[in-house]
């Protein structure tokens, strides 16, 4: 969603990251601030494909996306899987 309203505004990879980051709230914000320390360079700017990957590697891991996934797949509608449905 936050990207349809990049791409509406027609952002620059430099404010992507800028915009994207404004809204991150609590915990959310220290980590940034923290990833910021370790993977920025000063004065090169983080664009957000970097930002993305962080962000997705931690409140998005791999396993718990295949988990979900599996979870998905075994939803039923009545007496049909998903799949099925």
């Amino acid at each position: 969603e936050v990207e349809i309203i990049f791409e509406a505004m027609g952002c620059t990879e430099e404010n992507k990251t800028v915009l994207g980051t404004y809204v991150l709230r609590e915990e959310a914000n220290v980590w940034w601030k923290n990833v910021k320390l370790r993977i920025g360079i000063e004065g090169v700017v983080i664009v957000w494909e970097i930002f993305k990957r962080e962000f997705l590697r931690k409140y998005f891991p791999a396993d718990v996306k295949n988990k979900k996934v599996i979870e998905f797949m075994e939803l039923k509608q009545g007496n049909l899987s998903v799949t099925e449905y």
